[in-house]
């Protein structure tokens, strides 16, 4: 249900009681059972390491039927699931915040420190709900790794195949030369050199429509399973293969 990012936040809120606190742990994702000591490094993991000095299983006992204790480990019940979408609201993992979830895993990976904070800021926008941005960042960030590979492998084969489309083509040496051209042009020339094959050509072709629509005034409505979706195919077919 609740991502470590959400549940630093949700965790550090004034007033909050050891109960409710310890609820909290427990809904972190996987949500499954979890024992006394991986409810505390749970809890260390959102920077909450005084539950160290805890009597959680006092605590979980009198919880009023919101957590129970199973040969597998304390668990949240329906009412404990109630009380988690009361304390975190908008934090609760539906597919945008899983979508976040998603890329900041492959976010230490990212070293160009522009195709970082691009991926940075779609991880903050999946989170806050602002899908139309996280959607035209994340593209940004998916495109940012690929043209990263390009000029680090496969800046000759891109030079020539763009040449052949186009005569007048200056040459590119770097990341900013290679954004002159069209976006769906760049991936016709990524395949015709096999950076990427026909299938993913075409997937990404969507993703940039998709993006296109969110990145102009117009009445496209986007919603978190739609921009779920274009993160899992960048993640797929870019983050994890570049």
């Amino acid at each position: 249900m609740l991502n470590i990012p959400a549940l630093k936040d949700l965790l550090h809120q004034p007033a909050l009681s050891k109960l409710d606190s310890l609820l909290l742990c427990l809904a972190a994702e996987p949500v499954e059972p979890k024992s006394v000591s991986d409810i505390k490094a749970v809890a260390a993991a959102a920077g909450l390491r005084k539950v160290s000095s805890w009597n959680v299983s006092d605590h979980l006992s009198k919880s009023r039927g919101c957590a129970i204790r199973t040969p597998a480990g304390w668990e949240l019940t329906a009412n404990g699931k109630a009380r988690i979408e009361s304390l975190a609201g908008p934090y609760v993992s539906g597919p945008a915040v899983v979508a976040a979830a998603s890329l900041r895993s492959h976010l230490s990976k990212i070293t160009n420190p522009d195709t970082h904070a691009f991926v940075e800021e779609a991880i903050r926008c999946f989170e806050a709900k602002l899908l139309r941005a996280a959607i035209v960042l994340s593209w940004v960030g998916a495109i940012g790794l690929i043209q990263d590979h390009i000029v680090s492998a496969k800046l000759a084969a891109f030079n020539a195949e763009a040449r052949r489309r186009d005569a007048k083509w200056k040459d590119a040496s770097n990341r900013d030369d290679l954004a002159r051209l069209k976006e769906h042009e760049f991936l016709q020339i990524c395949h015709a050199i096999s950076i990427i094959g026909k299938s993913v050509k075409d997937e990404l072709e969507a993703c940039l429509k998709l993006r296109n629509g969110c990145g102009h005034p117009n009445s496209l409505k986007v919603g978190e399973h739609k921009a779920s979706s274009h993160v899992e195919t960048l993640i797929q077919n870019v983050f994890l293969a570049f």
